[in-house]
């Protein structure tokens, strides 16, 4: 379980800068069922932009804010994509729930808050002393760095120096110190050894979003029950929720798909990865370029025995499908060459590199089960295609223009061609082994205790464990609200 010990100076402290900032912070009921946010919440969300960092915006860290730049409320049912058959090639649904519209543009914002609040509201992270450290390839350190100027705490971002232009000129722009790691956009070894460095540095707090435990804490609660509501609001008679499928990453999303088996016992999880470093498949390594998604490590806070599947992604059809996706060439094949409609295409631009490869994973996934119309599959879209113009424009320049035959190329190839080779379904000895991948990474060069790994595989409630501390973490925060009188 996380700790949940208070620090009597640090927290004091926190409520000095919340009280200066006036900072209200939300409950994890309140993330759940933004219909529990009270009235003057929402009526000072009426005038503030999705983007400004604004401590009001902490009561849209979650999944039901209405698709508006300005002024957004809640809304009942979570914006998604519905990826059509005539596009995915499969009879079963796909629903993709959008994370364009968090604060950031992206949830990673979410689980940076699961990462930040119990410290904030115990006092072991102290915004008077601390600098909160983000290693992230992109969209967690900027959620961090956003959460930490609401604080007017001093926020580090490790970042690699692949990553995307969109993100280096967001951290500029917000002043923020940054530790450029010489690894590949998914370089996650990188960021860890660069984070080890500064642990003789008392002043750092290591928010390591592989490893801390309110990463899937927010994810089990907050993203698992959005997901389970959005399938309830729009299937259909008959229609079954068949299972889930989100690359691994940090490995938080993969909570998710635990509530959704808890609530639906016949669905299964997939956990998906890039075909270039493929460390659970393969135990492989390498590198690739689909942004967000983590390498040759298997996460700490990844419970391995929920994971019924592993798929992995060709990062050549994750980036030709963004281009698909989001130039005139592409939409216009889009709608002549496949029936689309400009309802069905507009959406399509939720869809960050990541999420494409989530959308990938549901397809293979779908092929490999035989899914039919009754099935249903759910995914998440961690961020929009806002983040990677400069890779379209890039590829521009590299490949040349784009036209309606490599539409249609791209499309055949890399959309309608998928195969259902790269990937399968674990057995238990399978899923044994790659839990048993986290000692070197964890126990070896993190220091994390052998001990503790027997216990997350021999120990099914060590998990359930974390997944329901939202209680205690709420009356924590309740109390936290009322002494800073926000």
């Amino acid at each position: 379980m996380m700790d949940l010990t208070v620090h009597r100076e640090g927290r004091a402290n926190n409520l000095s800068r919340a009280k200066e900032y006036s900072v209200l912070l939300p409950t994890f009921a309140q993330l759940r069922d933004p219909h529990l946010i009270g009235e003057a919440i929402r009526a000072r969300l009426a005038e503030t932009p999705l983007s400004a960092a604004e401590p009001i915006n902490l009561f849209r860290l979650h999944w039901h804010n209405e698709a508006k730049a300005v002024g957004g409320q809640f809304q009942s049912v979570p914006n998604y994509v519905e990826i059509p058959p005539a596009l995915s090639g499969v009879p079963c649904r796909i629903l993709a729930m959008a994370g364009k519209w968090f604060p950031t543009g992206c949830h990673k914002v979410g689980a940076a808050y699961g990462c930040l609040v119990p410290r904030l509201v115990t006092g072991q992270f102290d915004a008077a002393f601390h600098r909160a450290v983000w290693p992230s390839t992109g969209n967690f350190c900027r959620g961090g760095v956003f959460l930490s100027r609401l604080l007017g705490a001093e926020a580090v971002a490790i970042v690699p120096s692949t990553m995307s232009e969109e993100r280096f000129a967001w951290l500029r722009s917000v002043g923020c110190r940054m530790i450029v790691t010489p690894g590949e956009a998914s370089g996650a070894r990188e960021l860890l050894e660069e984070t080890q460095k500064l642990r003789t540095d008392p002043s750092m707090m290591i928010m390591n979003q592989f490893a801390e435990m309110g990463n899937p804490l927010w994810h089990y609660n907050v993203t698992g029950t959005a997901l389970a509501e959005l399938f309830e609001a729009v299937k259909r008679p008959g229609q079954r929720l068949a299972g889930a499928a989100f690359c691994s990453g940090s490995g938080g999303t993969l909570a998710a798909g635990e509530r959704l088996k808890e609530r639906y016992p016949q669905a299964k999880l997939a956990a998906g990865e890039a075909l270039q470093a493929a460390v659970m498949l393969h135990q492989g390594f390498g590198k690739h370029r689909i942004e967000g998604v983590g390498d040759r490590l298997v996460p700490w806070v990844q419970n391995v025995r929920q994971t019924d599947l592993v798929i992995a992604v060709d990062d050549a059809d994750a980036l030709a499908l963004l281009r698909l996706f989001n130039t005139e060439a592409g939409t216009a094949y889009l709608r002549e060459g496949l029936g689309l409609c400009p309802e069905q295409i507009a959406p399509l631009a939720w869809m960050g590199i990541s999420g494409i490869a989530n959308v990938l994973c549901c397809i293979k996934m779908a092929k490999w089960l035989e899914l039919s119309e009754d099935d249903v599959l759910v995914t998440v879209l961690t961020d929009s295609a806002d983040l990677y113009r400069s890779r379209i424009e890039a590829m521009e320049k590299g490949i040349g223009p784009y036209d309606a035959s490599q539409a249609e190329r791209d499309c055949t190839l890399h959309l309608l061609g998928l195969k259902t080779d790269q990937m399968t379904e674990l057995t238990y000895p399978e899923r044994k082994r790659i839990h048993n991948q986290k000692y070197r990474s964890w126990v070896e060069e993190q220091g994390k205790s052998v001990e503790e790994l027997h216990t997350q595989w021999e120990r099914p409630a060590y998990w359930d464990e974390i997944h329901r501390q939202t209680d205690a973490l709420d009356a924590l925060i309740a109390e936290f609200n009322e002494e800073a009188g926000s």
